[in-house]
């Protein structure tokens, strides 16, 4: 009996949780499927499974099994479609995840020189600014702003995306402009929902770090909210450049205390960890690096 094919019954048993439902999925007989996970059994010497007439669980030795076999038949996946697609063009669906912003500024420009290019590709993209999870979601990229956490995804570099912090005309007229960051204690301020150090700002001067906690008039977890309230006269934000350079450009938003500096944040594009990626994960992320590396959208 095909070892490895026994092992992926096994895994449907599990995921499933009875054999009658993995056996409808692999359009396979029931007893067939009860075979397999037999034949697993008896070469290894252990017990997988408890089956009772109401309820299927996994033993100790099958838990751990399962674990072992899990990422190994995902790479056997993986290679599989690789090997499919090294003769031919890029393919299929592909799921991608992107902070809204960004993704309506720079990213669809993008996709839509890319789809150009590889037309057989059909993108199911979701602007969303709350981090996905790639694995659970089901997303095959995402591109990322900001710190990234400890994790198995593999996060390819694109432009580092310099932050500015700024206000219009009209606010500066009416409560005047701070000169030092301790000054924004005594502004308003439009604060991102998602930034990692809340609504402490940090500024840079002399080798110094100076942080701030600033007030909070308004907070969004979209960064366009917050630039519209800016340009309305309502508060100051702290923002990254593709975000604000236009407006900052036009006279609509005033560059605020400029002899400070501010670390910039970092962008990337990730994908789950696989050995063997498929063309056109491969292509869409070489892609991105050529469109965003080091060429980037904001000054």
């Amino acid at each position: 009996m095909d070892t490895h094919g026994a092992m992926r019954t096994f895994a449907k048993v599990v995921e499933l949780g009875s054999f009658a439902a993995a056996a409808d999925k692999l359009d396979q007989a029931r007893s067939a499927v009860t075979r397999q996970v037999a034949f697993l059994e008896q070469r290894y010497g252990v017990r997988l499974l408890n089956r009772t007439t109401r309820k299927l669980g996994l033993t100790d030795a099958g838990q751990a099994f399962y674990d072992r076999i899990r990422p190994i038949l995902a790479d056997l996946d993986d290679l599989e479609q690789a090997l499919q697609a090294e003769d031919s063009r890029p393919s299929g669906r592909l799921r991608v995840a992107a902070p809204v912003s960004f993704g309506v500024r720079h990213l669809g420009p993008a996709i839509a020189d890319y789809i150009a290019a590889y037309p057989d590709v059909f993108i199911d993209l979701d602007l969303n600014d709350r981090v996905v999870d790639l694995v659970e979601e089901g997303y095959d990229v995402a591109v990322r702003i900001g710190s990234l956490p400890d994790s198995t995804l593999v996060a390819r570099p694109l432009a580092p995306q310099a932050l500015k912090v700024c206000a219009s005309p009209a606010y500066l007229a009416a409560h005047g402009e701070p000169l030092h960051p301790e000054d924004l204690k005594r502004h308003r301020c439009l604060q991102y929902a998602y930034s990692r150090t809340g609504n402490e700002w940090r500024f840079e001067k002399d080798g110094q770090t100076h942080a701030v906690r600033v007030p909070t008039f308004l907070r969004a977890n979209n960064g366009d909210i917050l630039r519209t309230a800016a340009v309305a006269g309502h508060g100051i934000v702290l923002q990254p450049g593709f975000l604000v350079d236009t407006d900052i450009d036009a006279g609509r938003l005033v560059p605020l205390l400029r002899d400070y500096s501010h670390a910039p944040i970092a962008m990337y594009a990730v994908y789950p960890h696989r050995r063997y990626l498929t063309a056109k994960v491969r292509t869409f992320v070489a892609f991105l690096e050529a469109r965003f590396c080091p060429a980037a959208p904001d000054r």
